[in-house]
């Protein structure tokens, strides 16, 4: 079976709505670490990761001989009954969490997470509003499309009117029309009128990615969460902080919240925890957890298999210093980003991002200040890349931001590589 075959039966069979990136779809075979390849032999570095899920490389040795070993004991018994993979994971988890997070429930998605993140505030605080960020992702469920702030990505109009949307940190495109270097963070400021003129004044919490991953690696202002945590405590409610995309070492710390020195009463985790398998955790204090009394139970959170392979995954981390390596490895990354910037000053409007967690938004012509997004020079410069060996990643409201996260374990020469790929993908649209 070739790919092309594979392409016409995905065509035929899959929703019209499971989309597919470039004009002929790659079919991806087979990966090894950075490298993945075609089902047509075609090598390809891999600068997105499986949507920033692949997080210590395909097909990673230690993941996949503890995968092997518990699929020899047991693979699935639900969260009826503890397993040594669970609970020793959720131990692991607790022991590199930022402040009081000591209690861990697992589900099979980063959307069930945020769902059991937003019930655990309800029920701790009992109040039901809650504040979510413009340009937000969170999933699926119908919960998560009311939080979703993102048009592209919502199926049915707002089910849960307890959801309130907050302006988005996005400095490049103020919402407010300021100048980020002296307007004082004022999107954060705004939130106390937010929550004065739009809820009862009392509030569950607020729900927020430390970097924006679907709004496009919308990177808020370092002040914006100790802003921000201290008006939602205020009122009553507690940061729940959505870790899925900016977990487990991607901006060079090892949880995103770290980056902006604020500690969540509540973490929700997936994507990365268990490179590829289907995982999520969320994470919560001890005041949080008792405060939930009804019985509850996932069918598939705590799955033996997926359980194994996280723990192999945090240990890959740790005794690689792998979140030394997506920092060391993130800055090679940005200073590329920044001079391909330099070399093309009308197109590339904006680099941003920690770690390895990188983007440029393109637009139409950044020296004259119009900052029309140009979607069309993004889908371009995927086919380039693609043409060289590299996938990249897009995401925003407008679709013109490259998205860039390769795995953690990238290595120096492959950072080099990959930007080589991109310099000449601009060079080839004749990028000015």
């Amino acid at each position: 079976m070739d790919s092309k075959s594979i392409r016409t039966k995905h065509k035929q069979y899959m929703l019209p709505a499971v989309a597919n990136y470039y004009e002929e779809p790659v079919v991806l075979h087979e990966g090894k670490g950075s490298r993945i390849t075609d089902l047509d032999g075609k090598s390809y570095l891999d600068f997105f990761g499986g949507i920033l899920t692949v997080s210590v490389g395909h097909s990673n040795d230690r993941v996949n001989a503890a995968v092997s070993a518990q699929l020899k004991r047991l693979s699935h018994v639900s969260t009826l009954y503890p397993t040594v993979p669970m609970v020793e994971l959720a131990e692991k988890l607790v022991a590199v969490a930022p402040g009081q997070l000591k209690k861990a429930f697992f589900t099979a998605s980063g959307t069930e997470a945020d769902e059991t993140a937003v019930m655990l505030a309800q029920v701790a605080t009992g109040n039901q509003e809650l504040v979510a960020l413009r340009h937000g992702y969170s999933g699926r469920s119908l919960l998560a499309q009311s939080l979703t702030a993102h048009s592209n990505y919502r199926a049915v109009p707002t089910q849960v009117a307890a959801v309130k949307h907050a302006l988005s940190p996005y400095c490049y495109r103020c919402p407010l029309k300021l100048d980020p270097k002296s307007c004082g963070t004022a999107c954060a400021k705004d939130l106390e009128e937010l929550i004065r003129t739009t809820t009862t004044g009392r509030i569950a919490g607020m729900l927020a990615e430390p970097i924006q991953g679907v709004g496009g690696f919308i990177t808020p202002p370092r002040e914006y969460f100790e802003i921000a945590s201290a008006i939602i405590r205020k009122y009553g409610g507690v940061m729940i902080i959505d870790e899925v995309q900016t977990g487990f070492g991607r901006t060079g710390k090892m949880w995103g919240a770290q980056q902006y020195g604020v500690d969540p009463d509540i973490m929700t985790m997936a994507k990365g925890i268990a490179n590829g398998l289907p995982l999520a955790a969320t994470l919560c204090t001890p005041v949080i957890a008792d405060a939930f009394k009804s019985s509850t139970i996932s069918t598939f959170g705590g799955n033996p298999l997926s359980c194994a392979a996280a723990g192999a995954v945090l240990e890959e981390i740790e005794e690689n210093d792998l979140v030394e390596n997506a920092a060391k490895r993130g800055e090679e990354l940005r200073e590329g980003l920044v001079r391909l910037q330099r070399k093309h000053p009308k197109m590339i409007g904006d680099v941003r991002g920690m770690g390895l967690m990188q983007a440029l938004e393109l637009v139409v012509d950044e020296t004259t200040q119009d900052r029309t997004p140009n979607p069309r020079a993004t889908l371009q410069l995927f086919e380039e890349t693609k043409k060289r060996g590299l996938l990249i990643g897009k995401g925003g409201l407008y679709g013109n931001t490259i998205r860039i996260a390769p795995p953690l374990n990238i290595t120096a020469s492959e950072i080099q590589e990959g930007l080589k790929a991109i310099e000449e993908s601009f060079a080839a649209m004749g990028a000015p």
